[in-house]
């Protein structure tokens, strides 16, 4: 997911997909902590697209 389209979602979409996000990522945690992990590189794009998130939240709320 890109910055150019999460600018386009509203506020309430924007924080539905952090959640959503940060559930995966907990799930992706206790995956590797059992060694269950089949794709180690999924937790760094669960990790940036967070922060793609966060970022335009946070461009939000200055625009406001």
């Amino acid at each position: 997911m890109k910055a150019t389209e999460l600018r386009k979602i509203t506020a309430e979409e924007l924080h539905k997909q952090m959640m959503d996000l940060l559930r995966e990522q907990f799930n992706l945690r206790m995956q590797r902590g059992s060694g269950q992990l089949s794709k180690p590189s999924q937790m760094k794009s669960v990790r940036r697209d967070i922060a793609r998130i966060k970022t335009v939240m946070a461009e939000l709320t200055v625009k406001s």
